[in-house]
Order: structure tokens, then C-alpha cells, then sequence
């Protein structure tokens, strides 16, 4: 890989510890994936946040690399941490927990890193343009940036993302070009679909699909006359979790459907499939059993909130209720009037976080959810039983 005089000069140290060390990430990176160069990113959203995933050693390499002169060169987003930093005391964090995490807070703080700690950095503010090159983490935001808004990014790990904020650079290789974003897969989806709920079991059937097929194929999917901001958050999200992928092409929708033809080789999608996709992530327990109940795995849109909030009026939960959003996206439902109905009736507001990085685990027994990403880890990292749910039958199983 071919550096330019002044990375050469990063990489030697030239600007500090901290910098030598994200170039020689990105350096190792690329050398790995037989990129020909660096090349400049515009924006970068950085995972790896909560301390319930980084630990002691992930939070002394966040120190270290923020104990120095380093600074994010272009606009930097975080991913959910492990508690609402405001709040946390209301979701029942332990003390020790939240002082780590602050201190994971302040390490990224300290490099100009932007502390949105929201897994939906389009929805306020880090928004790339179509045909931008950027660097992020977090398996359904990439997903997005790709398909959705046409933007260039690989799935970057914590250490990588974090890199390319430090040097505004990242390897030339994988979907950042051309000729790896084709699809390879056609998707003739012959369903009614709609709704978080429909487009997660969507994201589902094709995703364990492809991943039984070990391709890592791009689906070109057809048979969709549209989708919300909302589904198609929902349905990043669940594609990535039970797939694997970081782009797919909606015909008529995504920007890049223009570019391309669906391939021969085809996958039907029946309404049938979509009810297995369901039924395989409800467990057979009676729902009475539910003793958790979540919305915002993505962090829930203002239209969500909203939707949630005229769901709520004049009644109260029975159940532990989280609502997971981020921030900015929380103080303009504070200034509708969203957040003060939510509130009174009960829910939890749980900014900052959500419920597949926050330390809940033994907390709870079952969960009731519309995301399919949601079941996948209160399954497999919580050990909790789940049931998922439409939208609105969710926000129903909190009054019961």
C-alpha cells in the first residue's frame, strides 16, 4: 500500500503516539485487504462504547490513545454506551458500572469525539451525502449509510473507526469501491410487508439465508413498492445481525437500485417465510411471562416517539418499560411534549443506550420486543426468553 509523504511522516511518529498508532491500524488493515491507498473519509461513527463490552483493557487503550495530543480530524459520532449518562440510576446501573463508564465517556470526549451515544447517527446530524467516503462501526448504521443513503463505508471495528477519526484517512478496499457494492443475489419478495415488526422478519429470512450459504452475497430485492425511515432502520438492523451484510439494494428505493440489474440467480420470499422468520424468534413460554419490555433497537425515531407517546396518554405500564433514543433525538420530544406523557405513564426513558449493550443480564427473564436485532442478543448475551412483536402490541404488553 502506497502512503503519501505526510502519512509516511504519521506513521513515524511524526505527530504524536497516539496518531502513529491509528496509522499503523489502518496500515495493518489495509496491508490485510490489498488496499492500494488511503483515502479521506468525511464522517466517522466509533462503536465500542459501553464498558459492558470494552472491559478494564479496552478502556486503558481508549486512555492511552486520549492521553495525547490526538484529535478527530472529521465529524466523529459514538455508539450507545452502557447506561443513560443523565439516568442511570433510574435503570437500576450500579455505581462502579457508571463511573467506568463515564470514564469511557470522557476518554472520547478528550480526542473531539462527539458523545451522541446513539446507534442512528443519520437521524441528527451525521448524515453523509451519497457517494461520501466515511468510517463506520455498528453493524446496523453502516447497513444504512450503505443501502440507504449510498455512502461508502466497510464494517469498522472499535479500534479501526477510531483510527480513521484520528487521521481522517481509511483504507481503499472493500465497499468503498465500485465493483464490490454489485449484488449478487436477487430477492423476489411475493409477501405483504410493513412495519419494524415485518421488515425485521424480512431481514431475518433473507439474512439466514445468505449466511447459510457462507457468500456474504449483496441482495438485490424486488417486490417492495416502499418503506419508512423507520423499516428500513429495522430492517439494517436485523439484516445485519442474522446476515452478516453491509449493503442490499431495494428496487425503486435505495440509490444504488438505479445502478444495478437483479441478477439471475434468485431467492422467493413467500408470506409464509416471513411467519417462520417470526415464529423462529419467539419462544414458545406463554407471553405472560414477558417481565421487559423494549422499544428503540435502533434508537427510536422522533416519529416513533411520538406514536408512543399517543399509545400512552392517560394510562400507566405494569411492566418494566424501557424507551431507547438518543439524546438530541429526546430533547425535541422534551420540547413536544412526548417525553412528559411517556413519563407519566410510567415508561422509562433510556437515552444513550439500549437494551442489547446495557448490563441487564440476570435482571430479567423475558423480553417483548419489535426488533428482531433486540431478540437476537437478550438470547445469546442476556440469556433472556423473547417475544416479538408489532409496534404497537409491544407498547399493549407494557399495560398488562
Amino acid at each position: 500500500m502506497e502512503l503519501s509523504e505526510e502519512e509516511q511522516k504519521i506513521l513515524n511518529g511524526y505527530a504524536g503516539e497516539a496518531n502513529r498508532k491509528a496509522m499503523e491500524i489502518l496500515v495493518a488493515l489495509g496491508t490485510i485487504y490489498g488496499a492500494d491507498r488511503l483515502i479521506p473519509v468525511t464522517s466517522v461513527q466509533v462503536s465500542g462504547v459501553s464498558y459492558d463490552n470494552l472491559g478494564e483493557a479496552g478502556l486503558e487503550f481508549l486512555a492511552d490513545m486520549a492521553s495525547g495530543d490526538a484529535k478527530a480530524k472529521v465529524l466523529t459520532t459514538l455508539n450507545p454506551a452502557g447506561m443513560d449518562i443523565e439516568n442511570w440510576r433510574a435503570l437500576g446501573i450500579d455505581a462502579d458500572f457508571a463511573k467506568n463508564q463515564e470514564r469511557v465517556i470522557e476518554a472520547y470526549t478528550k480526542m473531539g469525539i462527539i458523545p451522541t451515544c446513539s446507534c442512528t447517527p443519520y437521524l441528527f446530524g451525521n448524515v453523509p451525502h451519497y457517494g461520501e467516503h466515511i468510517s463506520w462501526g455498528e453493524s446496523s448504521a453502516v447497513c444504512f449509510a450503505n443501502s440507504v443513503l449510498g455512502a461508502r463505508t466497510n464494517r469498522e471495528g472499535g479500534p479501526s473507526a477510531l483510527a480513521a477519526a484520528l487521521t481522517g484517512k481509511t483504507p481503499n478496499y472493500g465497499f468503498h469501491l465500485t465493483e464490490n457494492r454489485r449484488p449478487g443475489l436477487s430477492v423476489q419478495v411475493r409477501a405483504t410487508i410493513s412495519g419494524t415488526h415485518g421488515f425485521g422478519a424480512l431481514g431475518v429470512a433473507i439474512g439466514k439465508v445468505i449466511e447459510a450459504q457462507n457468500t456474504k452475497c449483496i441482495p438485490y430485492i424486488v417486490g417492495i413498492p416502499q418503506a419508512s425511515i423507520e423499516e428500513l432502520k429495522s430492517f439494517c438492523a436485523s439484516l445485519a445481525t442474522y446476515g452478516g451484510l453491509a449493503l442490499f439494494h431495494l428496487q425503486g428505493i435505495t440509490p444504488e437500485s438505479l445502478l444495478f440489474e437483479a441478477p439471475q440467480t434468485s431467492l422467493v420470499i413467500t408470506q409464509e417465510d416471513l411467519e417462520n422468520a417470526a415464529n423462529f424468534l419467539n419462544d414458545p413460554g406463554p407471553v405472560d411471562e414477558v417481565d421487559f419490555v423494549s422499544l428503540g433497537c435502533p434508537h427510536l425515531s422522533l416519529q416513533e416517539l411520538a406514536r408512543v407517546a399517543d399509545r400512552l396518554k392517560g394510562v400507566k405500564v405494569k411492566k418494566p418499560f424501557w424507551i431507547t433514543t438518543a439524546r438530541p433525538t429526546k430533547y425535541i420530544a422534551d420540547q413536544m411534549g412526548y417525553t412528559s406523557i411517556i413519563e407519566e405513564a410510567g415508561a422509562i426513558f433510556a437515552s444513550d443506550t439500549c437494551c442489547v449493550v446495557a448490563p441487564i443480564k440476570g435482571r430479567f427473564k423475558a423480553i417483548a420486543t419489535d426488533s428482531a436485532k433486540a431478540c437476537y442478543y437478550a438470547a445469546a448475551k442476556n440469556g433472556f426468553k423473547t417475544h416479538f412483536m408489532p409496534f404497537d402490541e409491544v407498547i399493549a404488553e407494557a399495560l398488562k
